[in-house]
């Protein structure tokens, strides 16, 4: 019997948390593929958009993947606005947003939200110039994962988001890993 295998990777933004395309019209995406050699049977467990960066967790073992897909673990983003966050602001999105969900209305469960001072463990890349106006940057907890939800709940109290960083899955942290970087974990 072949032992499974359990990864920890950083996504690096603009690429698509699959190894391999089976859609026509994301021909020319950037695939996981085209950074790891791994075995053809190991898959990420959830998704980051192409957009977002971060922790992404890979595994050969379906019931690992099913586990953390299908459990309520804590998943922390750092996201970069643009605009400044207030104390209001952040009592908005932990007591949940009205957000759309596949076209329906649907209200965020409340999460753990703060704003983030110290951003030395997140790599740097540009986004864009200062002139352009104030970003500031918060955490975000959330124990559900709806399609771009910390985008649109952002979006939903007036602050677009411009980066997203997730640094943590339940126990399993991104810690000062760098982009595209990849370290076995154990399950």
């Amino acid at each position: 019997m072949i032992k499974s295998q359990y990864y920890k990777i950083y996504k690096p933004y603009g690429y698509l948390s699959q190894f391999i395309n089976h859609q026509n019209k994301r021909r020319n995406k950037k695939l996981l593929s085209e950074l790891f050699d791994l075995s053809k049977d190991v898959m990420a467990v959830g998704r980051l958009d192409e957009k977002s960066e971060g922790l992404l967790l890979l595994t050969t073992d379906g019931k690992f993947s099913n586990h953390i897909t299908s459990s309520n673990f804590e998943k922390e983003y750092h996201v970069m606005v643009d605009g400044i966050i207030t104390p209001e602001i952040i009592e908005e999105l932990k007591t949940g947003v009205e957000i759309s969900v596949e076209g329906k209305p649907y209200k965020t469960k409340a999460c753990k939200a703060e704003i983030l001072e110290d951003t030395s463990h997140i790599s740097e890349r540009f986004v864009r110039d200062e002139r352009h106006g104030i970003t500031t940057w918060l955490s975000i907890t959330l124990t559900e994962g709806k399609f771009r939800q910390v985008r649109k709940m952002t979006a939903k109290v007036g602050l677009p988001t411009l980066r997203l960083v997730r640094v943590r899955i339940g126990d399993y942290k991104l810690d000062r890993m760098k982009p595209g970087e990849i370290l076995p974990i154990s399950y």
